[in-house]
């Protein structure tokens, strides 16, 4: 079976950076566990630094989709937990800076707490990788 992904062309949405609907015929279907990046690739704290957060975990997101063959562009849908609603703005800006256009599907919640008190988000996404 041949791979094709299309994504549903945004209208309100593309304010938020996300689409309504993707679809994918064929590939290999990654589930991936939830990603943070409270500490840097050096192992320091990132506490209190939400943008440096939201950067470092699509680094971290990217780091294991490659492990697997695939990349952030291979991303069809995400669940993004933030603690706080005021950096929903923030974290679109910088998933529109990293995707551009064909943006995953996604769901934005304010969450009250996470695993461990420095984390101010958490995406767990699906991927879809071409065979």
């Amino acid at each position: 079976m041949a791979f094709a992904k299309i994504t549903l062309e945004p209208t309100w949405e593309a304010k938020y950076a996300y689409s309504p609907a993707v679809v994918t015929k064929g590939g290999k279907i990654v589930w991936l566990a939830g990603h943070v990046g409270f500490m840097d690739d050096d192992g320091q704290s990132l506490a209190g630094q939400f943008e440096h957060q939201v950067r470092q975990t699509f680094k971290n997101l990217e780091a294991t989709l490659g492990r697997v063959g695939g990349s952030l562009t291979d991303v069809v849908w995400m669940n993004v937990s933030i603690s706080d609603g005021r950096y929903s703005q923030v974290f679109t800006e910088i998933r529109k800076d990293i995707y551009r256009k064909d943006f995953p599907a996604s769901t934005l919640l304010t969450t009250a707490a996470f695993a461990h008190p420095d984390i101010l988000v958490e995406i767990t996404p699906v991927a879809v990788i071409p065979d």
